[in-house]
């Protein structure tokens, strides 16, 4: 099971983990620290960790460099023994382009959110889209999932 660490409760997002995590035929227990931001802030941390002076919609910061069980064992230094989980990373999201990307889009702001959420949380599982094949598995991972909660585009 995926826990969201946030100081804000969103229910959907633990939708969204929980069938992600379903989907992808994860075990273990892990946890996700998520954060919103400002465009301000997301601008800077885009610049100060990925070189990259712009605003951006979501950025990930993943805490593990390989994904298997989410166990102690597998997992001894990423492992956090009050929560019984383990680490999985952090994921930033900047809730004015959240915002400003649901009205070009054509979709609400929830479904937008969902996207952002569950596009990080696949990064931190290793997903990518640099590459057009990686960008292709990755891209239908997130509709699969986005699908079975029956969050879409419209």
């Amino acid at each position: 099971m995926i826990v969201i660490d946030s100081e804000y409760k969103l229910p959907l997002f633990e939708k969204v983990s929980q069938t992600a995590f379903e989907a992808l035929e994860l075990s273990g227990d892990c946890y996700v620290e998520v954060d919103f931001v400002s465009e301000g802030e997301i601008r800077a941390l885009n610049k100060e960790t990925r070189n990259v002076d712009k605003v951006t919609d979501v950025l990930s910061y993943p805490a593990l460099y390989e994904i298997m069980p989410f166990t102690v064992s597998n997992y001894p230094y990423e492992y956090n023994s009050e929560t019984k989980s383990v680490g999985l990373g952090s994921i930033v999201i900047c809730e004015a382009v959240a915002k400003s990307q649901a009205e070009e889009y054509g979709h609400s702001e929830e479904r937008e959110k969902a996207y952002l959420f569950l596009h990080g949380l696949l990064h931190l599982l290793g997903y990518d889209h640099i590459e057009d094949d990686d960008k292709k598995i990755m891209r239908e991972k997130e509709e699969e999932i986005l699908n079975r909660l029956g969050i879409t585009r419209e």
